[in-house]
């Protein structure tokens, strides 16, 4: 997933330029808001990964104190 939302920011980024190039502010916005919607995704599906490795160190650490 987070190769894919670095090419959504990359393309949003693209849109933006477009768009300041030509002069359409419609575009230029829609680019601005593709990069950030696309960048908030990203850091949610680290956050995401963070707890899920967070659980699974301290299920690690239960069920080594279990074998004791």
């Amino acid at each position: 997933m987070p190769t894919e939302e670095k090419f959504n920011q990359a393309a949003g980024a693209v849109k933006e330029g477009i768009g300041k190039l030509v002069g359409d502010k419609e575009l230029e916005s829609e680019g601005a808001t593709e990069k950030v919607v696309s960048k908030v995704k990203e850091v949610a599906e680290d956050a995401k990964d963070a707890v899920e490795g967070v659980v699974e160190g301290v299920k690690n650490m239960l069920h080594k104190d279990d074998a004791k």
